[in-house]
């Protein structure tokens, strides 16, 4: 009886521990963090994360060479017809500033509601969305030009991320 008492003991230990056990996700450590949170969005479109992803994931160690001093800065552009992103780097590779733009995307709705009230009786025929990222002043600035129409005529509005007429 012992025998039997101290194996459902010992057995159900064994389950308590191991039911103890946590997976902790994967920790990634990045020169471009600075970057990356402020531009990088989950609810990007997949061309904005694909260009995204070419730039952390660019090899800077070739073109760095190159220069001379610590403060020289390079240029490298990614583009796709969607869209482009021209990063200048320093010479250890950091994302010292970036412009990006893209064409058609998807609005945020605070935008969509304020070009709505201001604009009802207007369609939105075109948009183009532009941030520029400085790490210098950690600023990101975006900017949402938005081409819409009415019978009549064709207007070019400017909006921030918060629906606000620039």
């Amino acid at each position: 009886m012992k025998k039997i008492i101290f194996s459902i003991l010992a057995l159900g230990s064994f389950v308590f521990m191991h039911s103890q056990t946590v997976e902790l996700p994967e920790t990634i450590i990045s020169a471009h963090s600075d970057y990356i949170n402020s531009v990088v969005n989950e609810n990007s479109i997949n061309y904005i994360k694909k260009l995204e992803e070419a730039l952390l994931n660019y090899d800077h160690s070739e073109i760095s060479n190159l220069y001379d001093s610590k403060k020289d800065i390079y240029n490298v552009t990614f583009k796709i017809p969607e869209g482009q992103i021209i990063a200048s780097f320093n010479r250890e590779g950091k994302i010292i500033k970036t412009f990006e733009k893209y064409k058609n995307i998807r609005l945020p709705l605070a935008v969509m509601q304020a070009v709505a009230e201001k604009y009802p009786n207007y369609s939105i025929i075109e948009d183009v969305y532009v941030a520029n990222f400085n790490s210098d002043k950690d600023d990101l600035k975006q900017e949402y030009r938005i081409k819409i129409k009415n019978v009549d005529s064709i207007l070019t509005v400017k909006t921030n991320k918060q629906g606000e007429f620039i």
